[in-house]
This record gives structure tokens, C-alpha cells and sequence, in this order.
């Protein structure tokens, strides 16, 4: 079943947190089971991925993710 939901987050570890929301134990990830990942960003610090986490939270941040979505 498709929800048409999108997750933005950041992590150091990508396929554990993936893990862990397809695993039903967080109240809102578990509504939309299965997840999986459409994109991902590297940054050298956790300051500039929560920034970039920010920027993607934003209105214009989750244009971007449903454009990169539609073109997959």
C-alpha cells in the first residue's frame, strides 16, 4: 500500500534507522510501513545535516524530495 508520506531525517547510520521504522516501535513511521530510501545527503558534521535537515523540512526543502520522487 502506498501513503504518499515522506520522512526527512538525519542519522550516522542510514540502514539501522531505516530498521527501526519499518520495525512498527516509533509512533508516527509505523502508520506507513514499509519505508525505504529515495535519497540521501553526507555531511562532515552533525551540525550541517541537522541545517540541511532544516532546509528539507521546509516547504521549499520538500518540493525538492517530491521532484527527486517523480523522477524516480
Amino acid at each position: 500500500k502506498k501513503f504518499n508520506k515522506i520522512y526527512i531525517g538525519q542519522t550516522n547510520d542510514v540502514e539501522r534507522r531505516l530498521t527501526e521504522h519499518n520495525s512498527g516501535n516509533h509512533r508516527y513511521t509505523k502508520r506507513y510501513i514499509p519505508w525505504s530510501v529515495i535519497y540521501t545527503e553526507k555531511f562532515n558534521t552533525r551540525a550541517e545535516a541537522m541545517q540541511r535537515e532544516k532546509e528539507l523540512k521546509s516547504q521549499k526543502g520538500r518540493e525538492f524530495i517530491w521532484n527527486i520522487i517523480g523522477n524516480e
